[in-house]
Parts: structure tokens; C-alpha cells; sequence
């Protein structure tokens, strides 16, 4: 099957591309390997060069790759802008601490020398998403570039004009060829991919279904997986909260991406001495927002990503009203050409329904009251998943209390969740396990080698 790329804005295909063959795909397997035994044995200097020139050339260039994203995928081309940035500062920062980060580590024994040595693993085949189709790439390629292994990018087959564009940034930057390779290749190749013997580990960011996939294949083979799936990320706003940063902080945390972010907050649990008040003002932010063109400088969020997503959404805002929530604003999909939908804001959704328990992909956020504290984490944790969480409050003993008992990978306190190269990123429960991103993230996919001299 081809692979096409459709400009969700509009409803046009772009490109069509030829999957690679069987015999196109294990050449460039063998070139990964074969390239591997040379680039393990390249010094921290080298690599580190090659990724401040890729930062380089992202830098120059943030307006064109921009574009791309934003018509590939329907972010807003200020987003793609401000994404390919991000790329930016990743590069560099691996570029500058990557190799401090796998230094030897002299641990005191009975030996007359010991330490820990980190250690490069071969090929890793990165399965990426649509959503943040440079960023996702590049947190993964940055590190494991950097810690001497070669990277493999099977990339969702809406974003092949990205994937292509960065294989070309990363070969243009001097990265010796097959160090990082594209695979134009469907959903059903990447088993193979996976049992090849040449590829030493797996890593995806995706949906829960597709990591149960990969994690079952790999867990075959015995080889090592670092997942990112879902999230449906609480966002609580107790009394002492500054109440209008919240609401604007919160209208920007659901609607990021055009809503299609695994971080993006999507329950909004409120105090009920502040609900009524946070309600209003969400609503009254949510329906101001601007939905259009997202190459135009005023829109605030462009298209959902594919027609199919953008059915899955309305389909799952129905199930919920039918369940008995509450639909404020919004609820129905933009008609004419492209993938609109419009923001919308459900209340109440009641718990024992099936849509709380899953991930609304898409600029649809929920709102519960809840009494207090207590009750905010228990609806907090009362999820499947357990990627990022925020809270909003001044008080500093319910700031502690939301940090040790809230179940996920982060915790911000009165600020957005975002996602930055010098912390570790990733989730607990069905969000997936492993880290990326800082010091974390460059171990993932390296041989902890013990070294014991006497």
C-alpha cells in the first residue's frame, strides 16, 4: 500500500510514496549494521560536531521545515516553527553533555579499580508518531546518535515529507551514511523490521495498542523497548491557585497541538469553592479560540491530523454525553474541506464510563469538582494512564502531598507539562515505561558494562 501524504487542512494528497521492497529494506539493515561496526569506534568529539551542525541547519532553516510539519500534519506553522527550535536546542544539548553523561563511573570495591563504562548497542529502530513529527524524531536520534549507536526511523506513514527531511538534515550535518536511514515502509513491514537479529532495540512513541505490539515483538526476541504511549494527564486547580493564569495556562495545555499531544492536560479537576468560576472562564477562553488556515499568523488551532482521528473524537464526545456529561461547548465537527473540530468542553463525565478511562485525542477537555485534595488526587489517579500531571497551588503542604501521591511520570506545580532535554520524560501504568531525554534517556540504549580489575 502507498504511503501518501494528505494535508489535513484541506483534504488533498501532497505525495505518494513507494513502501521500500523486502529487498530494499534488508539492504538498508545490513547498511545499518555494517555501518555500526565503523560509527561505534567514532569519538564523542565527532559526534558531537555532527550534532551542532544539524542544529545549524535546523536553525537556518525552521521556516521550511515549519511548513512541511504544518502541511503534513495540520499544527499551526507558529508551532512547527517553534518545534523545529525544540530540535534545536536537543541537538545541542547532547552535543554538550553527552558525553559527560556516559563517562566512566569509578565505584569504590574491593579491586584495585572499578568502575561502569557505557557502551554503544547497534541498530535502534525508533517507531515514531504524526503528532510532533520533528521532535519526537530528534529526542531519540540526538542521544542514541550521540552514544555511538545508528538509528532506524519508521515513521507514521502521514509524515513521510518530515521523515525524508530529516534523514537529509542529519546526512547533510555529517553523519557518516547509514548512521541514520529512513524506512518508507508500512505498519506490516516493521515486524520483520523488529525479528531482524541486526537490530539490536526498539523504541516507540505511540498509542497503547501499537506499544503492546512492539513490546510483544521485541519481548520474542529479548530485546530492549523504551515505550511512550497515552496519557490522559490531570490538570488541578485547588482554591489558592492564581485562578486566571490557571484558566489560560489551562485552555493552552488542552489545545496544544490542536489537541493532539500525549501531554496535553485533558481532565480538569477543580476545586468546588473555585469550580463555577474556572468553568465559566474556560469556557468563555475555549470558544474565543480562533480554528482555521494553520499556515495564517491568527489562527489558534488548525485540523485534526486524519479524518479518522477526527471520527474517533466526535464518536467518543457522543458516548459521553450519552453517559450522562455535560456538553458545554462545542461537540461537533467543522463541515467543508480539511479536518476541523471545534473546541469543546464536557463536565461531569461520569467515572463509570468508558470515555474517562480513555484518551480524548483532540481539543475536547473534561471538568470535574471535586471537594478536596483528597478527592483531586483520587480522580487524578483514578486512570490507566500515568504520563504528566499539573497542579495549581500556593500552599506548600498540598504541593508535597500532589508530588507523592499523584501516579505519574511528572509532576508540574503551577506550570504546563512540557517535555525538556535536560529531564527525563516518559510514564508509569499503560503510559508506557523507560525514559527519555536527559541523563536518563542517553543509558536507555547502552551495555551498563562492570568493569572489575584486581
Amino acid at each position: 500500500m502507498a504511503i501518501a501524504s494528505i494535508n489535513p487542512a484541506a483534504g488533498e494528497t501532497l505525495r505518494v510514496f513507494e513502501p521500500l521492497s523486502s529487498e530494499a529494506l534488508d539492504q538498508k539493515l545490513a547498511h545499518a549494521f555494517a555501518t555500526f561496526q565503523s560509527y561505534r569506534k567514532t569519538s564523542f568529539a565527532e559526534r558531537a560536531q555532527w550534532l551542532s551542525n544539524a542544529a545549524a541547519i535546523l536553525e537556518n532553516s525552521k521556516q521550511e521545515y515549519g511548513r512541511i510539519m504544518t502541511s503534513e500534519m495540520g499544527k499551526t506553522l507558529q508551532s512547527a516553527v517553534a518545534e523545529a527550535g525544540k530540535c534545536v536546542w536537543a541537538c545541542r544539548y547532547y552535543a554538550e553533555n553527552g558525553e559527560r553523561h556516559l563517562a566512566d563511573e569509578a565505584i569504590a570495591t574491593n579491586a584495585s579499580r572499578s568502575f561502569v563504562r557505557y557502551q554503544p548497542i547497534g541498530p535502534v529502530l525508533a517507531v515514531m508518531p504524526w503528532n510532533f513529527p520533528f521532535w519526537q524524531v530528534l529526542r531519540f536520534a540526538a542521544p542514541a546518535l550521540m552514544a555511538g549507536n545508528v538509528g532506524l526511523l519508521k515513521h507514521a506513514s502521514n509524515v513521510p515529507q518530515c521523515a525524508l527531511a530529516i534523514e537529509d538534515i542529519l546526512r547533510r550535518a555529517g553523519f557518516p551514511d547509514g548512521a541514520f536511514q529512513t524506512l518508507l515502509i508500512g505498519a506490516s513491514q516493521t515486524a520483520s523490521v523488529l525479528a531482524d537479529d541486526r537490530v539490536a532495540a526498539a523504541t516507540l512513541t505511540g498509542s497503547e495498542p501499537a506499544g503492546r505490539s512492539v513490546a510483544a515483538q521485541c519481548g520474542d526476541r529479548i530485546k530492549k523497548t523504551v515505550l511512550e504511549l497515552g496519557g490522559s494527564d490531570p490538570f488541578i486547580v485547588m482554591p489558592s491557585a492564581d485562578l486566571e493564569e490557571a484558566v489560560s495556562t489551562a485552555v493552552k495545555a488542552r489545545t496544544i497541538n490542536n489537541g493532539q499531544s500525549c501531554i496535553a492536560a485533558k481532565r480538569f479537576i477543580v476545586a468546588e469553592s473555585v469550580y463555577d468560576d474556572f468553568e465559566r472562564r474556560f469556557v468563555e477562553t475555549m470558544k474565543a479560540l480562533q480554528v482555521g488556515d494553520p499556515m495564517a499568523p491568527e489562527t489558534d488551532m488548525g485540523p485534526l491530523a486524519t479524518s479518522a482521528i477526527r471520527e474517533e473524537l466526535h464518536a467518543q464526545v457522543e458516548r459521553a454525553v450519552a453517559s450522562g456529561a455535560r456538553l458545554l461547548l462545542g461537540g461537533r465537527m467543522i463541515g467543508g474541506p480539511g479536518y476541523f473540530y471545534e473546541p469543546t468542553v464536557l463536565a461531569g463525565v461520569p467515572r463509570r464510563s468508558d470515555v474517562f478511562r480513555e484518551e480524548l485525542f483532540g481539543p475536547v477537555a473534561m471538568l470535574f469538582r471535586v471537594t478536596d485534595a483528597a478527592e483531586a488526587i483520587e480522580v487524578a489517579n483514578d486512570s490507566p494512564f500515568g504520563l504528566g500531571s499539573s497542579v495549581w497551588t500556593s500552599d506548600t503542604a498540598e504541593q508535597s502531598r500532589f508530588i507523592d501521591e499523584i501516579q505519574a511520570g511528572a509532576v508540574f506545580v503551577n506550570g504546563m507539562v512540557a517535555s525538556d532535554p535536560r529531564l527525563p520524560f516518559g510514564g508509569v501504568k499503560r503510559s508506557g515505561y523507560g525514559r527519555e531525554l536527559g541523563v536518563f534517556g542517553i543509558r536507555e540504549f547502552v551495555n551498563v558494562k562492570t568493569v572489575w580489575c584486581k
